[in-house]
């Protein structure tokens, strides 16, 4: 840990580790915060503190995609915490052992959990999470398309052709299948929140097919946005950075993942998932009522680039 890196979470620099594809939290050192959130006093130092709620989602039903780990996890979490009365979370067989942990923590919320497992590369998979959820709650007021896969290349010659249509179909396909299934079903209000990311505008050199399926889901945003507003149905997204979830551990090298996100402008760390949800909490309630089609950049000033 550098001296200009001043933090009040203990699990802010990750350790030398690696996972297979797709990951889990719970294997992640030193671990992850879902709902505490970094403060600072009038001093200027800092400490953690839990979020707190204020029924900003009282009685509604959601659905996130990857809602087991990382950011979707915290998203799910803190909805319960505002009032939400139900969520369906999907996850991939290899991640049962983090959907058991997040449902048992939101549960706690008084918010019930609909646990789909879910191979959103498979069309009718698409389908079965939203009749899950609807058989289950009858209600959606909010989909969360937040799921997705990257793996790292040095070159475009080394670029697996196989991988790139993996990371397309987790990445934007499923998105655009999930929300196809889903918006029959929504109403006037209702939201739709997409996880984007701060390589759909900077890019990255080791991220080609990532960064171009991220790019693709800001463009399917505005378009979904424009085509749903007659319906009274607001399509924003959220561009995260990097952020210490078990996906980073899981496609980066060993080395590479010691210290991940050191050096980012604001902070100079990788955020935690608990500092990304509250952005997911303000799109899918009515404080931003009159947004649709816009962007929340969550990523420490790395869109800033470096002039």
């Amino acid at each position: 840990m550098t001296e200009e890196l001043i933090t009040a979470y203990p699990a802010a620099v990750p350790e030398k580790q690696k996972q297979e594809l797709p990951g889990l939290d719970t294997r992640l050192r030193p671990g992850v915060e879902y709902v505490k959130q970094e403060n600072w006093d009038h001093h200027g130092k800092p400490h953690l503190q839990t979020y707190k709620g204020s029924e900003k989602l009282k009685g509604k039903y959601a659905i996130v995609t990857g809602g087991d780990s990382g950011i979707g996890r915290a998203v799910a979490h803190l909805y319960a915490i505002e009032g939400l009365k139900g969520v369906t979370i999907s996850y991939l067989p290899q991640e049962k052992e983090d959907a058991k942990n997040a449902a048992e923590q939101i549960t706690k919320e008084g918010c019930n959990v609909n646990l789909v497992e879910a191979d959103l590369q498979k069309e009718e998979d698409c389908r079965k999470v939203v009749e899950a959820h609807l058989r289950v709650f009858e209600y959606l007021n909010i989909l969360v398309n937040n799921a997705s896969k990257q793996i790292m290349s040095d070159t475009i010659e080394d670029l697996d052709l196989g991988n790139v249509r993996s990371v397309f179909e987790s990445n934007i396909l499923q998105m655009i299948a999930v929300s196809k299934f889903a918006v029959p079903h929504m109403k006037r209000g209702a939201a739709i929140i997409n996880t984007t990311s701060v390589v759909a505008y900077s890019g990255n050199p080791r991220l080609l097919d990532y960064a171009s399926t991220k790019g693709a889901i800001v463009s399917f945003t505005r378009a979904l946005a424009r085509q749903l507003s007659p319906r009274g149905i607001r399509v924003n997204m959220v561009a995260p950075g990097p952020v210490i979830t078990a996906l980073q551990a899981a496609s980066r090298e060993a080395e590479e993942m010691e210290g991940f996100g050191l050096g980012s402008p604001l902070h100079g760390r990788a955020a935690q998932p608990a500092e990304i949800a509250p952005s997911f909490v303000f799109l899918g309630c009515s404080d931003s009522n009159c947004m649709t089609g816009q962007c929340i950049h969550v990523n420490n000033g790395v869109h800033l680039g470096d002039s």
